[in-house]
């Protein structure tokens, strides 16, 4: 990556002509807030790094974006990110050089922001939770040789549920009735014993 990336010079040539002046205006004032930004071109459009991304510009048909790659981190007593808290939060929609904050705000923000990848502060990815799996019903032949051994059920209850889960898995995998009684023997050995599925390797 350079300072100054030719091919940002290639896309604001090839945009819309409203959209010019914002992008070159943009541009200065990233490069006047730090002489360490660089300039690359990524999925498309401009963006500007510095020990990762900082911001990125875009100029679509009728408007052009303008976001703070860290926004969700970033104080923002003017309201600008209102609505775009995510990461990548941009200024609104931009129309006009009238669009956009004054140059001494935006130059806080994008020197903030930069401040944020210099500490190396990263955005907390939010992690969907995983929905509980559906407990495993009891199969009838595992009943069955529960009812003759009734020790083995009896340590069988005293199992974690995923113990138990890893039971009924590897009994209910079998892929045939031969195998299937084998390990269900197997089993019955090693639960009246005290022992989990993979208690060798622990």
């Amino acid at each position: 990556m350079v300072q100054y990336d030719p091919r940002v010079d290639d896309y604001i040539e090839k945009s819309a002509t409203y959209a010019k002046p914002i992008l070159v205006h943009l541009r200065e004032l990233m490069h006047l807030a730090s002489p360490l930004i660089t300039e690359t071109i990524k999925w498309g459009f401009p963006h500007f790094d510095y020990k990762g991304t900082v911001c990125s510009m875009a100029a679509f048909k009728e408007h052009l974006g303008f976001g703070f790659w860290k926004s969700s981190l970033l104080h923002d007593p003017h309201g600008f990110f209102a609505g775009h808290k995510e990461s990548a939060g941009s200024i609104g929609k931009i129309t006009s050089l009238a669009d956009l904050p004054p140059d001494e705000v935006l130059i806080d923000y994008i020197r903030r922001a930069i401040d944020l990848n210099e500490k190396g502060i990263k955005v907390a990815v939010k992690k969907d939770a995983k929905p509980p799996k559906a407990e495993l019903e009891v199969p009838d032949d595992l009943i069955a040789a529960f009812k003759i051994n009734t020790n083995a059920m009896q340590q069988f209850e005293q199992f974690s549920p995923s113990a138990k889960r890893e039971y009924l898995e590897w009994l209910i995998d079998a892929k045939s009735a031969d195998t299937r009684a084998k390990r269900l023997t197997t089993m019955m050995e090693w639960v009246a014993e005290g022992k989990t599925r993979h208690w060798k390797y622990k």
